[in-house]
């Protein structure tokens, strides 16, 4: 009589735990994370979540609720405005942050029991930075929506710097949700030549709609 292979019985068990840990792990860990966008680089790809901003006009669907679908801009407040629930904070958010937070909205409103919510952006804003001083070409550079930016690429595309630029003391200024401001500087010199001289932040830091980056005279 042929007997059955050892590794059976412990081949099976080890089936039997993976499918119990699949069936007690959390449902995001069962989720594969959405796919990056596709025109980007894959750098950028990597690093890139876009966040949503006054005047994005977004497509937003309830599962089963046709009727409370819509289309709606973001207004200069951060809100879209929504059947039922009344104005609903997006701006700043992740697409799934703000599908959950118009989830949430729903149901706290005793309006829908379990809502299934899509968003999705039919318009993206005008989304540029200004790149000014020292450069050859200065003037508003626009971001790409779907992939990220960096000082040194900024002033790339507005011509690369002049002869009497300082390279080494290039500084972004940003304004804050609050209001303030805040000034990075770099060195971008030294990033060109593979130092790391950059101050105050450091050679990763990606622009955001607004930033206004100023290269500087050098002194001769």
């Amino acid at each position: 009589m042929l007997r059955p292979p050892r590794c059976l019985p412990v081949a099976a068990a080890l089936g039997a735990l993976l499918w119990a840990w699949a069936a007690l792990a959390p449902a995001d860990a069962q989720t594969a994370p959405a796919a990056p966008p596709a025109g980007a680089g894959e750098e950028a790809r990597r690093d890139f979540i876009y966040r949503l901003t006054t005047t994005d006009r977004l497509r937003i669907v309830i599962f089963g609720e046709p009727d409370l679908s819509t289309l709606s801009r973001i207004d200069a407040r951060g809100n879209v405005n929504l059947y039922l629930v009344g104005d609903v904070h997006v701006a700043g958010l992740t697409i799934n942050e703000a599908q959950q937070v118009i989830e949430t909205a729903y149901r706290d409103g005793r309006y829908l029991r379990n809502p299934q919510v899509t968003v999705s952006v039919e318009d993206y804003a005008p989304r540029t930075v200004t790149v000014d001083g020292q450069v050859k070409s200065p003037g508003p550079i626009s971001l790409p929506t779907e992939s990220t930016l960096t000082v040194y690429q900024a002033i790339i595309r507005a011509g690369g710097f002049t002869d009497i630029a300082k390279g080494s003391a290039v500084t972004v200024t940003r304004i804050l949700p609050g209001g303030t401001k805040k000034v990075f500087t770099i060195d971008v010199d030294g990033l060109i030549k593979g130092r790391d001289r950059s101050r105050g932040t450091d050679d990763t830091l990606l622009l955001e709609p607004g930033d206004i980056i100023y290269v500087p005279e050098r002194l001769i």
